[in-house]
């Protein structure tokens, strides 16, 4: 999943949230360094992460996007899953979602002190371009793929996977409408396994 489900996925506990967004820029045995909360953070993000690679319907989603980015697909339908999410009107209203990426900037900036240097440079510009609550438009999905081609080794473009979103997009909403609420209760669970409430 991508930045929005991992904020989401982290039910306003701040230290959860912390670790969830920056699980990608903590690199192996490295999560130790953390505070406990935090760590448990960066667990939860590997957690959600093999779940939904996991997933059969996730590996439907990604035969989609296949014939343009191969063994990048994962990764871009990561991103069309915060689209759908940022539009699903069972966890966001449009207020609602606006609100939330504003209290999510709040409590990274927060712990800045604690986060990475990669993600504390990155943080202003998540802030200033609202990465979050832009994930709700297809402008701001195509501006998301492009990042994740940029920091693809092997990907120049993301023009041919963006026209794949657009032509399967009835099909790749299905996608996340059949896998979202499994996500859900798997990280309900997790977090109970861990008794936290």
């Amino acid at each position: 999943m991508n930045y929005l489900a991992h904020a989401f996925l982290s039910f306003g506990y701040p230290e959860l949230l912390v670790g969830n967004m920056i699980s990608d820029f903590v690199k192996g045995r490295k999560k130790d360094d953390y505070p406990y909360k935090i760590k448990q953070g960066i667990v939860l993000h590997r957690a959600i992460d093999q779940f939904t690679d996991d997933h059969p319907v996730t590996r439907l989603a990604k035969t989609y996007f296949k014939p343009a980015v191969g063994l990048y697909s994962g990764a871009f339908v990561d991103v069309a899953y915060d689209h759908f999410l940022a539009n699903d009107p069972a966890q966001f209203q449009e207020p609602l979602l606006a609100k939330f990426a504003l209290h999510t900037y709040d409590t990274l900036e927060q712990f800045e002190h604690l986060v990475p240097p990669t993600f504390r440079l990155m943080l202003p510009y998540m802030r200033q371009q609202n990465w979050l609550f832009n994930y709700r438009t297809v402008d701001g999905l195509e501006s998301s793929f492009a990042g994740v081609a940029r920091r693809a080794r092997y990907l120049e473009t993301s023009r041919h996977v963006f026209y794949l979103f657009k032509e399967h997009y009835d099909a790749l909403q299905k996608c996340y409408i059949d896998f979202f609420p499994s996500l859900k209760d798997f990280t309900v669970q997790q977090l109970k396994d861990w008794n936290i409430h």
